[in-house]
């Protein structure tokens, strides 16, 4: 019984392998084939033709990142709702309805508490 549910991973496996040899192989030949002359010119930063002022990376503030990362777990969430509204009737017909509507509300309870979190901390304050 466990050796006919694992046989239904070998693709994968087989899958996994492919592109992780395939990566190796990409790398390794560009490693083994690519150009290694370097010189000041090569490494010397370059920005429109023109010589570059100041320092070539920036320092951007945390607030940033903080938004990216807020928007990628709040767009998360939404790709957990949609599906699960989408088929909750079936779940109802199914006499579940009760249990995956408790199960949603407590997903939501828990992003409610890191949305609120967020908020204390200030971080949806744009200065």
């Amino acid at each position: 019984m466990l050796q006919d549910y694992l046989n239904d991973y070998w693709p994968i496996a087989i899958l996994l392998l492919l592109t992780t040899l395939l990566g190796i192989v990409a790398i390794g030949l560009g490693y083994l084939f690519g150009p290694r002359r370097s010189n000041k010119r090569k490494n010397a930063p370059y920005e429109s033709g023109m010589s570059p002022i100041g320092p070539g990376t920036r320092q951007l503030p945390v607030k940033f990142y903080i938004v990216a990362v807020l928007f990628i777990l709040f767009d998360i969430e939404v790709v957990f709702l949609l599906p699960w509204a989408v088929i909750f009737k079936k779940f109802v017909d199914e006499g579940l309805g009760n249990f995956v509507l408790i199960e949603m509300i407590i997903f939501l309870g828990i992003l409610l508490v890191g949305y609120v979190y967020a908020w204390k901390k200030g971080a949806f304050e744009w200065d």
